[in-house]
């Protein structure tokens, strides 16, 4: 299945994806649904209200996860372009849900900034509650997948040693724009290509199957530390290809378009505007 969060009267709507249509699943977005035992016989038996899906306004597809976690280093050859060794353990840091924007959403540059840049990342989706997971588990756990473009504020990021001010900037990052459960990937350690272009310029292509974590092992190993809730996302590491590894390095100033795609899961499309 394919699941998404729809903006819709005022508000928001949990839908399925039925050919060219937006089914309505009966919750107000995908925290909700996925916050139900059953919400797998949920979401493929609804059959509520529907939106055609072309040029749907697409939220976040959890606009309130409890928890956004994610990963630094966990493609071979990104942590080999940032000039660091293999980490032994996932490296962790965290953004908020004011973070978050859709996939459709323009991206606005801080005034603050002049070292924008981008990250394609395949995002993990909680669909249960899990704590200290073992590896049953934390199969059990992975409602889907999505795409994230990890924005970086690479000036801010790099001001200290640890990177969250880089990170957490207020409606930076698209996710979106689908919820697309395991069996319609090949599992829950899908190989699907990831990709970024910057109008139409590939920047970033690779394959979630050369991830050094995993996304069963990344959700085993951060359930261990803290309980992982039904909608939280997991955003497991960026490619090669970011603009601040680049010579000369590149950023985004304003006014490209940036698409951050994975294959059998769909693209997140923003353009890049000055922030007023």
């Amino acid at each position: 299945m394919k699941l998404a969060t729809l903006r819709v009267n005022g508000g928001t709507r949990a839908v399925r994806l039925d050919g060219d249509v937006l089914v309505d699943l009966g919750y107000e977005d995908l925290g909700a649904l996925f916050a139900q035992d059953d919400w797998a016989t949920i979401a493929a038996s609804a059959t509520g209200e529907t939106w055609p899906a072309e040029g749907a306004d697409l939220a976040p597809v959890v606009p309130h996860p409890s928890k956004v976690v994610c990963v630094g280093h966990n493609y071979t050859n990104h942590i080999k372009e940032m000039g660091r060794e293999l980490p032994a353990y996932p490296t962790l840091f965290t953004k908020f849900a004011d973070t978050l924007i859709g996939p459709n959403d323009p991206i606005a540059k801080p005034a603050e900034t002049d070292a924008l840049d981008w990250e394609v990342e395949l995002v993990i989706v909680v669909g249960k509650p899990v704590r200290r997971a073992t590896e049953a588990e934390a199969e059990a756990a992975i409602a889907g997948f999505t795409v994230m473009n990890d924005i970086s504020v690479r000036d801010w990021q790099f001001r200290t040693v640890e990177w969250t001010q880089g990170k957490i900037w207020d409606s930076s990052t698209p996710v979106g724009p689908y919820v697309v459960t395991p069996d319609e990937v090949g599992g829950v350690r899908p190989a699907l290509e990831v990709k970024t272009t910057v109008d139409g310029q590939v920047m970033q292509q690779d394959d979630t199957g050369t991830l050094l974590f995993d996304p069963v092992h990344l959700v085993r190993y951060v359930s261990t530390v803290i309980r992982l809730n039904p909608g939280d996302l997991i955003a497991t590491g960026t490619p090669a290809g970011v603009g601040h590894a680049r010579d000369p390095k590149v950023y985004l100033t304003g006014g490209e378009t940036v698409v951050t795609e994975i294959a059998g899961i769909g693209a997140c499309t923003n353009q890049v505007v000055k922030e007023s």
